[in-house]
């Protein structure tokens, strides 16, 4: 994960686009957002050729997209589109790794490598974030960056020694948080592998956000990786 965070008010509705050539993923996705407070999926496309047509139509901020779409892969598709509508962030979400993929993904400037096995919640707060300008690779994906890119993203991290030096009023416990929450965990989810109620766990991440000084939860796991606690 490498991060590049406004610290400006997340616009009120972001507007997404789902490519992927599996009908009942995107279902999923759509259903995802149908819930979410500040995201609107305005079109979706089953495969490249659709994909490029309905994005220079519709115009959306944030396009999530599968690599393998049938026609055309990702890649092709962002390139198609990035001269006429400069300003779409995409992001590739996708089950599959390969460092030559991600290197030319990278290259091309988008502002997203995210895997499917991601949870749903946190991909909700990635793509609120994205669009205000933030960028989220997921750490799987950071590792092979770091191998291709040694001089550019340090091979080695931070020790927790140094992390605990650099951001001491985090408690032992709020530590065993925000690891859960760099994994993507909701707080749920931390309350049950914790033991700990659902309304502690969310006291917890409200504190480390307001102690790392970060606007949320997914700036907060950005900083943990950044810093070298994960």
């Amino acid at each position: 994960m490498e991060n590049s965070v406004s610290t400006n008010k997340l616009q009120q509705t972001v507007r997404l686009m789902l490519v992927d050539d599996h009908k009942l993923f995107r279902c999923g996705i759509k259903s995802l957002f149908e819930n979410s407070k500040g995201v609107c999926v305005v079109a979706e496309a089953s495969n490249g050729k659709e994909g490029v047509s309905k994005i220079l139509a519709q115009n959306p901020d944030v396009v999530l997209l599968d690599l393998e779409l049938g026609d055309i892969n990702g890649l092709d598709l962002i390139e198609k589109v990035t001269a006429q509508k400069p300003n779409v962030k995409f992001v590739i979400l996708t089950s599959h790794i390969n460092e030559h993929v991600i290197n030319k993904a990278m290259k091309m400037g988008i502002y997203g490598y995210i895997l499917k096995d991601i949870n749903a919640e946190f991909l909700d707060m990635i793509v609120k974030s994205i669009s205000n300008g933030a960028m989220w690779i997921d750490k799987k994906v950071v590792q092979i960056l770091r191998e291709l890119n040694p001089n550019v993203i340090p091979a080695t991290q931070v020790s927790r020694t140094n992390f605990k030096s650099t951001h001491a009023n985090l408690t032992a416990r709020e530590y065993e948080v925000l690891k859960l929450v760099v994994d993507g965990k909701s707080n749920l989810q931390i309350a049950n592998e914790l033991h700990i109620s659902e309304h502690t766990s969310k006291a917890h991440v409200c504190n480390i956000i307001q102690k790392l000084v970060v606007d949320d939860r997914t700036q907060a796991a950005v900083k943990a990786i950044r810093e070298g606690i994960v």
